[in-house]
């Protein structure tokens, strides 16, 4: 079988080796149990050529790749210059002395992870894998990086909007976009950029393999609780890592029974999504009329003045329709679940667009579904062995996730059927129970484009252009952090020993369902401009639930038939 690029591509510091020079760099200066300085890592950094921070070596502040860092770390990264990784809030107390979680919790915007401020000047972040490692280093690296840009260029300007943005050389564009980030922190922060320089120093303390999967154990005892209280400590189940908010939606068919107060809520708040939904009714927009409730709904639980009533009754239909939320709590795994006990689903409220359910052997099924919000890198390793090893069975593994693309624009699926994980250094060949086909009639706007194949990369800015052109030239063309996790862990399900390392295996003949899809959120080819200044918003809901309702598709209907023969 043809595996990956096994020859180096032309390298200096702009190649794969620059990578692994970097990533050297931090892991091996993170052993020591001092604090070590950011700045020490800076020529690393600058050395990698990174895709996502590509002006990192010039004057010129990056506005991509800040507002990136800016949304994956918490505001109080703006006066706190100490940040400490551990793996649990015991590790830091019997290290520091100190109980973390007594000090001020704070979260970033667009990356799940658990900081706490001690309201001075450290930050403590929990570490779920190493990938958190891959992923917060060179993040914390960048900002400091651009940072200190500005504060150059901010010395003999005064800080009015238009004499920063101009010293800066941001587009108005990008300078409304660090607006919206900061908030109503933006002209203090500015200030300080201008008053001082940022001067970070870390500290990791643990991050042994079996500090990890401690605290995957200990993320999933409410898991298990939640399960003996449904009676399903015994159920098989459907392992699905995706996101807190699909899979619900298509099962339970909430949005759909609150129509009237979506629209309404809507008319009042959101002209311009209000607008959508009069082309759709109009018939001059080929959206989905249910991804739109979906989106309106997440707005009228989030800010309606009813809201908290709105959360009651929906929780208790959830629970009627044997959905279970457990929240992530007290551990470095970050990723809250959910439980459906597919007997006591109301099959007449399933999204039409999952197709006839026969709702007399629904009722004889005895399994039950467990979606993860999805994790980052490693963590899905963790996470997977963890369910896998409580469970009774497993009778299908289901990945739904955001992923880069080099040969297809954002919103468009890929459905791979190699992956190569960089962790492992292994090649996966499977045969993915998704195609195209399953995904394309539900996908307005984007293509679905399955025979793909994957890699998973240890982080975001670990890539420069040569490394993805050493990829691309061995047609991998899907670049993500979790399918290769969850495959090592999908191994170790069906064969009597641990995953191997650099080997090419065949997962063809795994005896449980496996299917993997990935929705592109980014483009590294074009800077990946898109995760750093903004989300997949409404429109992206169509790759989202496109995915997620062929995943319900294809549980109900196995489901269905396993009943059918007993």
């Amino acid at each position: 079988m043809e595996g990956p690029p096994t020859t180096a591509p032309p390298t200096g510091w702009t190649g794969r080796h620059a990578v692994e020079l970097y990533v050297r760099t931090y892991t091996t200066m993170l052993q020591s149990s001092g604090e070590i300085k950011v700045e020490s890592l800076v020529q690393a950094h600058l050395g990698m050529g990174s895709v996502l921070h590509p002006l990192a070596a010039q004057p010129q502040s990056d506005m991509g790749a800040l507002l990136y860092a800016v949304r994956r770390l918490p505001s109080a990264i703006n006066r706190c210059r100490r940040v400490i990784m551990g793996q649990s809030p015991q590790g830091f107390r019997a290290v520091l002395g100190d109980d973390i979680l007594g000090w001020q919790a704070v979260k970033a915007p667009a990356r799940r992870r658990r900081w706490y401020n001690d309201g001075k000047n450290t930050l403590a972040v929990l570490i779920a894998s190493s990938s958190d490692i891959d992923d917060l280093v060179p993040t914390l690296v960048a900002f400091q990086i651009e940072w200190n840009k500005l504060h150059r260029s901010l010395q003999d300007v005064d800080l009015s909007d238009d004499d920063a943005m101009h010293a800066a050389g941001a587009t108005p564009d990008d300078w409304r976009r660090l607006h919206d980030a900061w908030g109503d922190s933006f002209d203090a922060n500015i200030a300080a950029i201008k008053r001082d320089e940022c001067r970070i120093v870390l500290r990791l303390i643990g991050g042994s393999h079996l500090g990890f999967a401690r605290n995957a154990s200990r993320w999933w005892l409410p898991i298990a609780a939640a399960m003996e209280d449904l009676g399903a400590r015994d159920a098989p189940v459907y392992f699905v890592s995706s996101n807190a908010h699909s899979l619900v939606n298509v099962l339970t068919g909430v949005a759909r029974r609150i129509e009237s107060d979506i629209v309404d809520w809507i008319h009042k708040t959101d002209p311009d999504l209000d607008e959508e939904r009069r082309k759709l009714e109009a018939g001059h927009s080929r959206a989905s009329r249910q991804n739109w409730l979906y989106y309106g709904a997440r707005r009228l639980f989030d800010a309606s003045p009813e809201r908290e009533r709105l959360r009651r009754w929906r929780a208790d239909l959830e629970a009627g329709n044997g959905v279970r939320h457990i929240p992530a709590v007290g551990t470095g795994v970050d990723s809250a679940a959910q439980i459906f006990m597919l007997s006591k689903l109301d099959a007449s409220a399933i999204d039409p667009r999952v197709g006839a359910v026969d709702e007399n052997r629904l009722r004889e099924s005895d399994a039950c579904i467990i979606n993860v919000d999805y994790p980052l890198g490693e963590a899905a390793y963790h996470i997977l062995r963890q369910v896998a090893e409580q469970s009774a069975w497993v009778a299908g593994v289901y990945v739904l996730g955001k992923a880069a693309t080099l040969n297809a624009d954002v919103g468009d699926v890929m459905i791979p059927n190699v992956v190569y994980n960089e962790h492992s250094g292994n090649t996966y060949w499977l045969d993915n129970c998704f195609t195209a086909g399953d995904v394309q009639p539900n996908l307005v706007y984007g293509s679905a484009l399955d025979n793909q194949r994957a890699v998973t990369v240890r982080g975001t800015f670990l890539q420069n252009r040569e490394y993805l052109d050493f990829y691309y030239q061995g047609r991998y063309t899907v670049v993500e952090m979790e399918a290769g996790p969850y495959l090592d862990a999908s191994y170790e399900i069906g064969q009597p020993d641990r995953y191997p390392v650099g080997e090419s295996v065949n997962m063809a003949q795994a005896h449980f369902d496996l299917g993997i899809v990935h929705y592109a959120s980014d483009t590294p080819y074009t800077q990946a401009r898109t995760l750093g200044a903004r989300g997949l918003s409404y429109r992206g809901m169509d790759s989202t639930y496109a995915s997620a309702i062929a995943v319900a598709r294809r549980i109900l209907q196995r489901e269905e038939a396993l009943v059918a023969t007993k």
